[in-house]
C-alpha cells in the first residue's frame, strides 16, 4: 500500500523519534503533576481538555516527522502538505493551550527575554512566519532543504516557533499577555489567510512539476537517503518497474500531486482559520452582550 511495504519498520517508525516523544509527554505531566505541586502548590491544575490537546499535538508531530506521514512526505508532495498543514496549522494552537498559563509564566520569567519583546510585536509575528513558508514553497529553495538533513530540520524547528509565535497572537495562553482584542483578533486571522494564499495558488494552478524531489530520481533519491538506511539507490532499481524514481511510489500524476496538495494546503487552513474566528466572535459576542446587560450605575 503506498509503497509502504518496500521500507522496514524503522524506516516507517523512527523508533528513535517515538522514544523522545514519549520522553516529552513523560516531562509535561511532570511539570503540571509532582512540579506543579512543589513548586507552584497554589496555581490551578491542568485540565482534562489541556492534557488532551497536548498528548493529541504529540501524537500528531510524531506523526508527521517521525511516523508514516514522514516518509509518505517524501514520495508524494500531498501528503508533504498534510505534513506542513498538521505541522504549523493545527499543533501550534493545541500546544500552545495545553500548556497551563503558569508554566508559561515561569518559562519566560527571566528579564533575558526582554530583549525579544519586539519580535513578538502581532505585525511581525504575521510577516515573519507567513514570509518564511511561502520563501520555503519556492521550488530552488524547496529542493535544497529537502536535501540538506541539517538545514532541513533546523527550517522545520524556526517554522515551528515562528507558527507558535503568529498562533500566540490568537490562543494567547496567558490572559494578561495578550495584545488583540477580539475584533483585532479577527483580523488578524483573516490577515493570515491573505498571506497564504499566493503560496498555495502558486502551487494548485502551476502546469508543469515544480519540484524536482517529486520528478527527478536523482534528486528524489538523495533526499531519501535521510529517510532510509544502506544504499538509497535501491529505491531506484524499484523505480525503474514503475516508470523512474519517485513516480513508482505516487498515486497519481507529478503535476496533479502537486496541485492537490496546495488544495490540501488551503483547505486545511480555511478549516482551521474557519474554526477559530468562528471561536473567536462567539467570544466577543458574548462578552458585548454581557456588558450590555449590566445595570446602569446612573439609572439606579
Amino acid at each position: 500500500m503506498l509503497g509502504l511495504e518496500y521500507f522496514t519498520f524503522e524506516e516507517l517508525w523512527t523508533p528513535l523519534f517515538l522514544f523522545g516523544m514519549a520522553a516529552i509527554v513523560i516531562l509535561y505531566f511532570y511539570l503540571i503533576g509532582p512540579w506543579r505541586l512543589k513548586h507552584t502548590p497554589g496555581e490551578p491544575p491542568a485540565t482534562g481538555l489541556q492534557k488532551t490537546l497536548f498528548v493529541t499535538s504529540a501524537v500528531l508531530i510524531y506523526l508527521s516527522h517521525g511516523g508514516p506521514l514522514s516518509l509518505l512526505g517524501h514520495t508524494m508532495f500531498t501528503f508533504h502538505m498534510v505534513n506542513m498543514s498538521i505541522s504549523y496549522l493545527i499543533v501550534p494552537p493545541m500546544f500552545l493551550l495545553a500548556i497551563p498559563a503558569f508554566l508559561w509564566r515561569k518559562a519566560f520569567a527571566a528579564a533575558f527575554w526582554s530583549k525579544f519583546s519586539k519580535l513578538m510585536h502581532p505585525i511581525v509575528t504575521l510577516v515573519l512566519f507567513n514570509m518564511l513558508f511561502s520563501i520555503y514553497h519556492v521550488p530552488m529553495i524547496h529542493d535544497y532543504v529537502m536535501t540538506h538533513f541539517t538545514i532541513h530540520r533546523l527550517y522545520y524547528l524556526i517554522l515551528f516557533i515562528t507558527s507558535c509565535m503568529m498562533w500566540w497572537q490568537i490562543t494567547c495562553p496567558v490572559s494578561e499577555w495578550s495584545r488583540l482584542t477580539n475584533l483585532k483578533k479577527m483580523a488578524y486571522v483573516f490577515a493570515n489567510g491573505v498571506l497564504l494564499t499566493p503560496a498555495c495558488a502558486l502551487i494548485i494552478f502551476a502546469k508543469e512539476p515544480m519540484y524536482a524531489i517529486y520528478s527527478d530520481p536523482n534528486v528524489w533519491v538523495t533526499a531519501m537517503g535521510y529517510c532510509v538506511s544502506g544504499d538509497p539507490s535501491r529505491l531506484l532499481d524499484l523505480g525503474s518497474l514503475g516508470g523512474g524514481g519517485p513516480q513508482f511510489f505516487n498515486l497519481m500524476d507529478v503535476v496533479e500531486d502537486q496541485q492537490l496538495g496546495g488544495i490540501v494546503m488551503k483547505l486545511v487552513q480555511e478549516l482551521m482559520y474557519g474554526i477559530i474566528l468562528a471561536y473567536i466572535f462567539k467570544q466577543w459576542f458574548k462578552k458585548e452582550h454581557t456588558e450590555d446587560e449590566l445595570p446602569n450605575p446612573g439609572t439606579a
